[in-house]
This record gives C-alpha cells, sequence and structure tokens, in this order.
C-alpha cells in the first residue's frame, strides 16, 4: 500500500538565487553561438513564457475541444552591469573609440545562466540548475538616473527578451518540438561518471584555462545547441549483474561453471574469489583447489559506478 508522506527529511526543496551568467554571441556563418563571455553583477532573470492558451471549440452544444495556441519564451534580464560585447546586442554602435551611437540593429544571443537548489539538510550546496537560452534578441528598457543622496543605490538596469525556438530534432525515438530554453539540474547526476560528464560540459559552456603541464589548450566558452547537449550529457541507465547461481558446490580438481547477466550486455565482467585457496575463478569456470569455502564474485563497472553479484562456493573431498 503507498502511503504519501510529506517533509521528509532531507526532501524539503527550494530553489534561490542566480549566478554565473554567460553571454554567447551568435555566427552567422557556421550558426552556433560562441565567443561567450562572463556577465558580471546579474541581479535577476525574470522568465515570463507565454503563449499555450486556451481556445474552446463548441460543437453539438458541448465543448467539443480546446486548442492551444503557439508557447513562446521570454523574460527580463536585470543586472548592475552587462559585458561590452553586449552592446550589439542592445543595439549600440562604436563608430570611433569612446563614442557610441544607440538604435542600431539588435543582434541575436545566446545565454546562459545557473539557479541554486537547496534543501533541509545541505542548504544551496544539494545542487543547481543551469539554464540555456537560444536565439534571443534584446528590447529597449527604461533607465532611471537620479541624484547621489544619503541613501546611494546602485543603478539596476534591465532588458526584456524574446526568442526564436531552435531545432531539437529526434532524441530516443522521441521527436521533440522546437525549444528556446534547457534546464539542465545537477542533482540528476549521480554517478562518478554522470558528474564528469556534467563537469566537461561546463568546461565547453564556461571556458577552460591552458594546462601547460598537462599540455592542453584554453577552452573558449561556447553554446552547444540542443542536439549536442543531449548527446554530451546523455545520462547511461544503470548496470546490473546477476549470477545463474547463488550457491554451488565443487570437488577438489574439478570445476564448474556459472554464468553472469549483465546490463549493459556488453559489460565487462570481472571475476573474483576471496580465498584462491579454496577456489578460483576465470571466466565464470570455478575450480576446486581444497576442502573448504570461498565467495565467487562478479564484478562490472557501469559510467562509473560498480555493480556486483557474489555466490559461495563449497569444495568437497575429490570422489
Amino acid at each position: 500500500m503507498f502511503l504519501a508522506k510529506w517533509d521528509q527529511i532531507g526532501e524539503r526543496l527550494y530553489q534561490t538565487g542566480v549566478d554565473r551568467g554567460m553571454l554567447y554571441q551568435y555566427d552567422d556563418t557556421t550558426s552556433t553561438f560562441t565567443n561567450g563571455v562572463a556577465w558580471n553583477g546579474l541581479t535577476s532573470v525574470n522568465e515570463s513564457p507565454s503563449g499555450a492558451e486556451a481556445n474552446d471549440q463548441y460543437a453539438d452544444n458541448i465543448k467539443y475541444l480546446s486548442l492551444r495556441s503557439a508557447e513562446d519564451f521570454g523574460g527580463t534580464i536585470e543586472a548592475f552591469t552587462y559585458p561590452d560585447e553586449f552592446e550589439q546586442n542592445d543595439g549600440t554602435a562604436t563608430p570611433v573609440k569612446g563614442v557610441k551611437v544607440a538604435q542600431q540593429t539588435r543582434k541575436t544571443f545566446g545565454f546562459s545562466y545557473r539557479t541554486l537548489i537547496g534543501n533541509d539538510t545541505k542548504g544551496t550546496d544539494y545542487g543547481y540548475k543551469i539554464h540555456l537560452v537560444y536565439s534571443a534578441t534584446a528590447s529597449p528598457s527604461e533607465q532611471s538616473h537620479a541624484t547621489v543622496n544619503d541613501s546611494p543605490e546602485a543603478e539596476t538596469l534591465s532588458w526584456e527578451f524574446t526568442t526564436i525556438p531552435v531545432e531539437i530534432g529526434t532524441i530516443n525515438g522521441v521527436a521533440y518540438k522546437p525549444t528556446a530554453h534547457i534546464t539542465i539540474d545537477s542533482t540528476e547526476f549521480k554517478t562518478a561518471g554522470e558528474k564528469a560528464r556534467l563537469a566537461a560540459f561546463e568546461e565547453i559552456i564556461y571556458g577552460k584555462a591552458a594546462d601547460a603541464a598537462a599540455g592542453t589548450a584554453a577552452v573558449q566558452p561556447r553554446l552547444p545547441l540542443p542536439a549536442e547537449v543531449f548527446t554530451l550529457l546523455a545520462l547511461t541507465s544503470e548496470g546490473s549483474v546477476v549470477l545463474s547461481t547463488n550457491s554451488v558446490t565443487v570437488e577438489v580438481g574439478k570445476t564448474v561453471t556459472i554464468t553472469a547477466t549483465t546490463t549493459p550486455a556488453d559489460a565487462t565482467v570481472v571475476w573474483s574469489s576471496d580465498d584462491e585457496t579454496d577456489a578460483t575463478v576465470e571466466n565464470g569456470v570455478i575450480t576446486g583447489v581444497a576442502v573448504g569455502t570461498a565467495n565467487v564474485t562478479a564484478t562490472i563497472t557501469v559510467d562509473g559506478t560498480t555493480y556486483a553479484d557474489t555466490a559461495k562456493v563449497t569444495v568437497t573431498a575429490a570422489g
């Protein structure tokens, strides 16, 4: 019987904060988002999805069906400052050094930011979400300049943005609609291999300094398109290994074979015996060495996580 329980320890989740803002420029020649730069002074990102409105249809004197309009993703970025590179996205050009002109063509950009996931035991160290925004354009917004007084405050700048969805394609046999917003939840990446993939992905969107000792070059931040995001972060199914029996008897000098069924099926099985003076094992073939007992274990490693199953071996005297 299932019994619902509320507010269990460790399950009191919440989301807060915004940090690690990144700006990416759209490259018309390659149709990619490149040349990422950090966005300092980010204070908030207000997401404002719109559309998906119901359009009720009536027939036979009843509500026959409800159609939904197309959905759009937009919002507002607020910050104390912005990267110099954002000026071209805000309709500002610099004909000569130090002189800027407004009302120019507003260029398309990509954007990413991070929000924190907290719970009642770990606080905001519990995890985070990375938000990826594609094909955005910024609209002019009001800016207010006021005199300095006895309670000065830093001016907050804001920009409304709208987006155009980009293609996702088919993932695991499912065709998805285009989107302009992807969210990556770090708490879903649990195994060592999954965490390593997430760390490698973050090196792509945040960049990486060159390491002369390791012989690695610097990585320029970029915003991967959705198809690449899913390829880079695809979670591997959990593994398993099950032996054909968990108890076997063999005489000294004789052999007996057991098998291991694994998930995935092509996983490499490592066999071991905890007492090779009594029994040895190689590729599932157990050999009795001396009267006694031993435990034979089949182990696989999937995406950094180890899975194992054990069989007890009883070795008896020869015939």
